[in-house]
C-alpha cells in the first residue's frame, strides 16, 4: 500500500489527518450475547490485538473495562441498562438519534491525555441487514474498526474484510497497516499526515522480512 492510500484512511472529511492507537492494553466485556457468541467476539478482538502487537488484560484500573461492546435489538434497549449513561453522557439523546437514522452499529471512542485511545464504546442494533452478517464476520470487522481511529468512510466502498475459502479475514493490507501501526517508534497520536509515509515505510519492511 502506497503512503497516499495509507493516508487517505486516515483522512477525515474536512481534510485533517487523525490517527490515534490505543495506550493500554484492551480489555474487553460484551452484552446481549449467548456464550457461543461472546467466545466468537472475544476471539476476534484477541486476534486483531495480536497482529497489532498489543496486549489484552483482564482489567483496566481506571475503568474495569474499556472495550465495552453491546448487542441490542432497539436502541430503547441501551438507556436502561444501569449507570451506562455515567458512562455515555448524553446516552438517551444519542439513542434518539440512532433511531431516527435507522442506524445499525455505533462507535464511539474515548482519549486520554495524550490522545490515545483509552476506551470504545461499540453499540450494535441487530436488526435489517445486520442480522444476516456471520457472528464470524461482525465480530472480525467491529475488532479491525476499533483498534484504531479510522477516517469516517474508509471502509463505505471496500470493506476492511476478505473472503478466503468461505472464511471471512482481514484484508492483508488493512492489516499490515494495522501491524505497522503499532510499531513502538510510532506515536500513540499522529495528525500529521507524514505520520503515513512511516506506516507505508513499516509495510514494506514487514513484507521484506516476511518474504
Amino acid at each position: 500500500m502506497e503512503p497516499h492510500q495509507v493516508q487517505a484512511l486516515f483522512t477525515q472529511p474536512d481534510g485533517s489527518y487523525r490517527f490515534a492507537r490505543w495506550g493500554r492494553p484492551i480489555v474487553p466485556v460484551v452484552f446481549g450475547v449467548d456464550d457461543a457468541t461472546l467466545a466468537v467476539v472475544k476471539g476476534a478482538v484477541e486476534a486483531v490485538v495480536a497482529l497489532a502487537r498489543h496486549n489484552i488484560a483482564e482489567t483496566d484500573p481506571e475503568l474495569g473495562a474499556n472495550l465495552m461492546v453491546f448487542f441490542v435489538r432497539d436502541w430503547a434497549d441501551l438507556p436502561v441498562v444501569p449507570k451506562l449513561d455515567q458512562l455515555v453522557p448524553g446516552l438517551a439523546a444519542l439513542c434518539e438519534r440512532l433511531q431516527a437514522a435507522k442506524a445499525n452499529q455505533y462507535r464511539l471512542f474515548r482519549f486520554d491525555e495524550a490522545g490515545a485511545i483509552k476506551a470504545v464504546f461499540v453499540f450494535l442494533r441487530m436488526g435489517g441487514d445486520l442480522a444476516e452478517v456471520p457472528a464470524q464476520d461482525l465480530a472480525l470487522n467491529e475488532a479491525a474498526l476499533m483498534i484504531c481511529t479510522w477516517a469516517e468512510g474508509a471502509f463505505c466502498s471496500t470493506s476492511a474484510l476478505a473472503r478466503v475459502g468461505g472464511t471471512a479475514v482481514l484484508r492483508a493490507d488493512i492489516a499490515e497497516v494495522i501491524r505497522a501501526s503499532y510499531d513502538r517508534m510510532l506515536p500513540d497520536l499522529a495528525q500529521d499526515p507524514a505520520h503515513a509515509f512511516r506506516i507505508s515505510a513499516r509495510m514494506r519492511v514487514d513484507l521484506t522480512k516476511s518474504g
